[in-house]
């Protein structure tokens, strides 16, 4: 079931959640780690997101690019989703690891600049991928576009 990813695209708290859906705090956890929901929780929850019911129980989330959490995105992260530098489903700790091999790669590669001139070009274009992974993430931090985004990390955004 895709409710956590949902809730956390719609940057919401399970607690908010919780409120506006007038289910328990509990129950949403419950619906979250697996468990089966009952027809009126899942009732509940979709009149929230304003999804049908069948939304909610789909295994696989995809981005809505009609709904309005997509268009309030700046046209700069939707072109990280054109261009495939994100998934559909973007992991905040996979553009952390890209950021980091690529700051690696760059100092790296203008160590090897010392020596040859083909190694500092290459290591300044790894650097200025870092900065753009960097980009990334602190704009998906902004917009809380991360599917794997803690309890955490999610009020920490907001």
């Amino acid at each position: 079931m895709i409710l956590k990813q949902i809730r956390i695209s719609r940057n919401l708290s399970q607690e908010q959640l919780a409120q506006m859906s007038g289910l328990n705090v509990r129950t949403i956890q419950r619906i979250e780690n697996g468990q089966n929901a009952s027809l009126e929780s899942l009732k509940c929850l979709a009149a929230v997101f304003e999804v049908d019911v069948s939304t909610l129980r789909q295994e696989k989330f995809m981005i809505d690019k009609s709904s309005d959490h997509w268009r309030k995105l700046p046209v700069h992260l939707k072109c990280f989703f054109w261009f495939n530098l994100m998934l559909e489903q973007p992991a905040r700790q996979a553009a952390r690891r890209a950021l980091i091999a690529s700051h690696l790669s760059g100092y790296l590669g203008c160590l090897v600049g010392l020596y040859s001139p083909a190694g500092l070009v290459g290591g300044l274009i790894m650097l200025a991928n870092a900065y753009l992974f960097h980009l990334i993430l602190w704009q998906g931090d902004k917009y809380g576009i991360w599917h794997d985004q803690t309890e955490e990390g999610l009020e920490s955004a907001q």
